[in-house]
């Protein structure tokens, strides 16, 4: 009796921690909390930085985006495209810089749509922004001045490491319905 307790013990704890094994969340599942964290963290650091996610039919976050370069760089994240409440799409960006730049930078990025045109025109895949966009660095109170420019608005929070540059960049996109 004592022997069939021990192994009926022994088969429970192998079945329980087994399951806790087999939950790995996959990609998807990780970029999902990546950007959910990400936008927390944003309106943490910038309550009013909630009006746009309140009023842009669509936006795109790219919760980590790795940046880099010497001379030459260039940066590299992917994101999710979320609209009205509802994620879409998967995207990815890709830019590549030349100029004086040093260092290495890690940084949230979210493009806010102003109407279902520009955020239309973004899912049609292969977007970019040329070399006279720029973002909006988050900082408390930004959002209060901050405004929409042929129908995007673009801001980033930088999550972490230090980069030097005067530079030439642009970005291009690419995205996928989910």
């Amino acid at each position: 009796m004592r022997k069939a307790a021990l192994s009926l013990m022994a088969f429970v704890v192998l079945v329980s921690s087994s399951s806790l094994w087999a939950f790995e969340p996959d990609t998807d599942d990780r970029l999902q909390l990546a950007v959910a964290k990400a936008i927390l963290d944003l309106q943490d650091k910038d309550p009013g930085m909630k009006k746009f996610f309140d009023s842009a039919p669509g936006y795109a976050v790219f919760p980590k985006v790795g940046k880099g370069g010497i001379g030459i760089g260039g940066a590299h994240g992917k994101g999710l495209v979320i609209e009205t409440d509802k994620v879409v799409g998967k995207t990815s960006l890709s830019q590549i810089t030349i100029g004086f730049q040093l260092g290495g930078q890690v940084y949230a990025q979210f493009i806010f749509f102003e109407d279902q045109t520009a955020l239309d025109n973004f899912r049609r895949g292969n977007f970019e922004f040329g070399a006279q966009a720029s973002a909006v660095a988050v900082t408390l109170g930004v959002s209060a001045d901050a405004d929409y420019d042929k129908g995007v608005a673009v801001f980033t929070n930088v999550v972490g490491g230090l980069m030097y540059e005067a530079t030439i960049s642009g970005q291009k996109f690419k995205y996928k319905d989910i």
